[in-house]
């Protein structure tokens, strides 16, 4: 009985210095958590505005001005941008990604025939992706909390570049959306050409806590019809514009992944934190029950050896 009491004793401060550490992990991710939370909330407004601006340029501007609006007549091979995260202990975040850019690149393959180039920011996306056998192209370093959009200049001119080359005849961009600190949604957004597509309208839906499946009602305005006015030019303008734009929504769409990655693995450590303390309750409890049954049983010797005295 004294030696289940030691392995109990033991158990139980093993499990209290994991509690430690997952607590900890816990409060650094929380307060990572805190400050890119403030970064996409602080954007998104902006960036939904920008991106709607692109869209409506698309739609009412001749494509003949700026390649990036060109529509190619038949797509051929798609630019894949995966964002993941760099360490995991984060739930289910790099998982849910990686799988749901696995299904679209073997669904792309088998129904068109299209083949999918990699772009990866984060180290489990590419482990992920060279054990299934993708073609990996490029990759970027993927930083905790990412904070000016310089930081991620290197990714927008390559993805832009390799379009207007004719590489790849339409770019996605895959991450996960921001929707609260419980629920974070993968998705799959195109970027190039651009078009006008009412799916893609929103980049995050934090702000209506509604997920993209779900209808986002408007106000109903009466549609006036508008042609843009470009000055000096069109090619000019856009030509400037344009990329500032899209770099605008990779930046925005970095910022939700951050935070998407950083509420998860806050979730998971606290589930982890909470099922050690538990544990520690259970243990302690067997411990309190081992130790009265080895009193109980030293007693009994006791007596029987006085009562056998007598």
């Amino acid at each position: 009985m004294p030696q289940a009491t030691r392995d109990i004793k033991r158990r139980i401060k093993s499990v209290r210095n994991t509690h430690k550490v997952t607590k900890a992990m816990e409060m650094v991710a929380a307060a990572k958590m805190r400050k890119a939370v403030s970064n996409v909330v602080a954007t998104r407004s902006y960036s939904n505005l920008a991106w709607e601006l692109v869209k409506n340029l698309a739609r009412r501007t001749d494509s003949k001005y700026h390649p990036l609006l060109e529509k190619r007549d038949k797509i051929k091979k798609i630019g894949m941008v995966l964002i993941t995260s760099n360490r995991g202990l984060c739930g289910g975040f790099n998982n849910q990604i990686i799988d749901r850019v696995t299904q679209y690149v073997r669904q792309q393959k088998e129904e068109g025939g299209i083949e999918s180039d990699l772009v990866i920011m984060g180290k489990k996306g590419r482990e992920a992706m060279l054990k299934k056998g993708h073609t990996i192209i490029a990759e970027f370093t993927k930083l905790d909390i990412t904070n000016t959009i310089p930081e991620i200049r290197p990714l927008s001119n390559l993805i832009i570049n390799d379009y207007l080359e004719g590489k790849y005849d339409q770019v996605m961009i895959a991450y996960t959306d921001f929707i609260s600190t419980l629920v974070q949604k993968p998705r799959i957004l195109e970027l190039l050409p651009i078009e006008k597509r009412e799916e893609d309208r929103y980049l995050g839906q934090a702000k209506t806590g509604k997920l993209e499946t779900e209808k986002i009602s408007e106000p109903k305005t009466p549609s006036i019809e508008f042609e843009y006015l470009f000055e000096p030019s069109a090619d000019e303008v856009l030509g400037e514009l344009l990329p500032r734009l899209l770099e605008m929504q990779i930046y925005q769409v970095i910022l939700e992944s951050d935070a998407s990655e950083h509420s998860s693995r806050m979730v998971a450590m606290r589930n982890a934190s909470d099922a050690a303390a538990d544990m520690i309750d259970g243990l302690t409890l067997i411990f309190n029950k081992a130790r009265q049954a080895s009193i109980t049983a030293e007693l009994a010797d006791i007596s029987g050896g006085r009562i056998a005295l007598e």
